[in-house]
C-alpha cells in the first residue's frame, strides 16, 4: 500500500491560488473513485489544503490536484507547481509536523490539531478512512499532545489573531478603551476577536459581506456589526482596524483618509 500526501499551502502559494483548491462535497468519492485512491482525508484549514492517502497504485499528483479543483473551475497554466508531495515515512514526518504546529504560519498555534480532528472524523463517517490512515492520524494525534506537554512550543502567542492583537498591544499600551473594527468575519477574524476581548477591549465591531456571519461573530465576543457599506464610516471612529478578507484587490487603498487609526491585516479567512 502506498501512503502519500499531496497538498498546497502558505509556503507554496498565495491565498487566492490556495482557494481555488477547496474541495467540495464530493472530494472523498473522487478521491477513491476517480483517483483510486483506497482511503483519502482531506485537511483543509486557512492556510493549507492537503490530501492524505493510501493507494494500491502509484497516484500522480496532478490527479490529486485535479480533484481538489473547485467546482467550475479549470487549470491554469502550471498551476500544480505550486503542490508538494510527501511519500511513506516523510508523510508521516509532515503530518507530526502539521498537527504538532510545526508547519504552521505562526508556529505552535493550537487550532491545526482540532482542524485536523475534524477532518478525521469527518472522513472516518464517510468511510474514507481505513486502517492505515486511522493508525496514521490516531499517531499523529498523541505526538502533538506529546509536543505540546512536553515542550514550551506553545507559550506566547499561537494563531495570527493573538500575534496581531499583540502587535496593538504594542503600538498602544493598555488598550483596553480603545475602539477595534474587525473587517472580516472568518476564522482569523474570530481568533482576533476573541483575543481583544479577553484582553478587555469593549468595542469591538464586526463587518462582513455577509451580515449574518457579523453578527454571529459579534455576539460571540460582546461586540457589534456593521453593515459593510457602512465601514468607512466606523473605521473614521475606532482605533484600530484588522482586515482578513478574500478579496482580490486592496481593501484599503488610502490609509490617510483614517488618519486616527491603525491598520492591520492577517491572513485570507473569507
Amino acid at each position: 500500500m502506498n501512503l502519500f500526501c499531496v497538498g498546497i499551502s502558505h509556503h507554496t502559494a498565495n491565498v487566492e491560488a490556495r482557494e481555488r483548491f477547496v474541495g467540495h462535497a464530493a472530494i472523498d468519492r473522487r478521491l477513491r473513485e476517480e483517483a483510486g485512491c483506497a482511503e483519502a482525508l482531506l485537511l483543509t484549514t486557512c492556510n493549507r489544503v492537503e490530501v492524505y492517502a493510501a493507494s494500491e497504485k502509484p497516484v500522480s499528483t496532478e490527479r490529486i490536484a485535479q480533484c481538489l479543483l473547485a467546482t467550475g473551475l479549470t487549470p491554469e497554466a502550471n498551476e500544480f507547481d505550486a503542490f508538494y508531495r510527501h511519500e511513506a515515512q516523510q508523510c508521516v514526518q509532515h503530518l507530526f509536523r502539521v498537527t504538532s504546529g510545526l508547519d504552521s504560519m505562526v508556529i505552535g498555534e493550537t487550532e491545526i490539531l482540532g482542524q485536523a480532528k475534524k477532518a478525521y472524523a469527518a472522513a472516518h463517517e464517510s468511510g474514507a478512512v481505513g486502517p492505515f490512515l486511522h493508525r496514521l492520524l490516531q499517531r499523529a494525534f498523541r505526538v502533538a499532545k506529546q509536543v505540546r506537554t512536553r515542550t514550551e512550543i506553545t507559550r506566547g502567542a499561537v494563531s495570527v489573531g493573538s500575534v496581531a492583537v499583540d502587535l496593538a498591544e504594542q503600538i498602544f499600551g493598555q488598550f483596553e478603551t480603545r475602539k477595534v473594527l474587525l473587517l472580516g468575519a472568518g476564522e482569523a477574524s474570530e481568533r482576533t476577536a476573541r483575543a481583544l476581548a479577553k484582553r478587555g477591549v469593549c468595542d469591538i465591531r464586526v463587518t462582513n459581506r455577509s451580515m449574518e456571519r457579523a453578527e454571529s461573530l459579534a455576539a460571540l465576543i460582546g461586540g457589534r456589526a456593521v453593515a459593510l457599506d457602512n465601514w468607512e464610516m466606523h473605521c473614521r471612529e475606532v482605533d484600530i482596524l484588522i482586515t482578513s478578507t478574500a478579496s482580490p484587490a486592496f481593501t484599503v487603498t488610502d490609509p490617510s483618509e483614517f488618519r486616527n487609526c491603525s491598520i492591520g491585516t492577517t491572513p485570507s479567512t473569507l
